[in-house]
């Protein structure tokens, strides 16, 4: 073999073993790269926002509106009359001389009472009595004569609390437009001072508020109901916690069902006495 075919041979095999070489770090760089795109992202590294979206769902869906603490204030208008859960007690700061406003929600078939509670400044920052007095107001903003309780009762100058009830007439599924009678919806309590010593105007004081609805039974049951309860005239719209009564379906169906029945068991039992035992069989059949 001449010398210029060994060069050539060399040439070509250092050529070769240099491709391999180059062909299998290509190989290798591809390897890791398609390990990196397909390996997933660390938890640490990249939070997702559906698991912090779902975390924030589960919270909502454990709060329950009957834990919500009671409010601390109350409204100062009736369209921002602060909403109250019946049971619940509010409490408020105020001065003497301010307008407090809360709203319950009252269905029909229900006695309402509303119990108020004013913690009154030291006597020795007080000038003179003062009279407070208790105002319960339907949907329709018309004000509600109390059946039993103390709406409006004068506090001495040394008093430290006064307290004023108002229990009303039991709420109707429906009423004539010409009476006053409670129809189902929000319920507006208003306390104030109603008069009090000119200097005393101003004065802190502490209110409490509690309404509390009870069943009134079958016998209150009457025909009739609402389109829709009386809500419309607030910003806030309270509700019972068991939802609105339907209205068309009383106690009353069911004692008329019941009289239904009494009346024909009547009826047959009647019947079964005065009909008598028939022709009496000793007698020929020409009688």
């Amino acid at each position: 073999m001449s010398a210029a075919a060994s060069v050539r041979r060399r040439l070509s095999a250092a050529l070769l073993a240099g491709a391999a070489l180059l062909g299998t770090a290509a190989a290798g760089d591809l390897a890791f790269a398609g390990a990196a795109v397909a390996a997933p992202a660390s938890p640490a590294e990249d939070p997702s926002p559906s698991s912090d979206a779902s975390a924030s769902a589960s919270a909502t869906a454990s709060a329950d509106p009957e834990d919500a603490p009671p409010p601390t204030e109350a409204g100062t208008s009736f369209r921002t009359a602060t909403v109250i859960r019946p049971g619940q007690q509010a409490t408020a700061p105020a001065s003497t001389g301010d307008y407090l406003y809360w709203q319950f929600p009252a269905d029909a078939g229900q006695r309402a009472r509303v119990d108020a509670t004013v913690d009154l400044p030291d006597a020795d920052a007080r000038h003179g009595d003062s009279t407070w007095q208790l105002d319960v107001y339907d949907g329709l903003r018309r004000r509600q004569p109390c059946r039993y309780g103390t709406q409006t009762r004068t506090a001495a100058a040394d008093a430290a609390t006064v307290k004023l009830s108002c229990t009303l007439r039991t709420v109707r599924a429906a009423a004539e437009p010409w009476s006053n009678d409670p129809l189902p919806g929000a319920y507006y309590v208003r306390l104030t001072a109603v008069r009090t010593a000119s200097a005393d105007a101003g004065l802190p004081v502490e209110a409490a508020v509690t309404a509390t609805t009870t069943d009134a039974g079958s016998a209150q049951d009457v025909d009739g109901s609402l389109a829709a309860p009386l809500v419309q005239g607030s910003a806030a719209r309270p509700e019972p916690d068991g939802g609105w009564s339907s209205g068309w379906w009383s106690a009353r169906w069911l004692w008329t069902a019941a009289g239904a029945v009494l009346a024909a068991l009547a009826g047959i039992a009647g019947y079964a006495v005065t009909r008598g035992r028939g022709r009496p069989s000793h007698l020929p059949p020409a009688v």
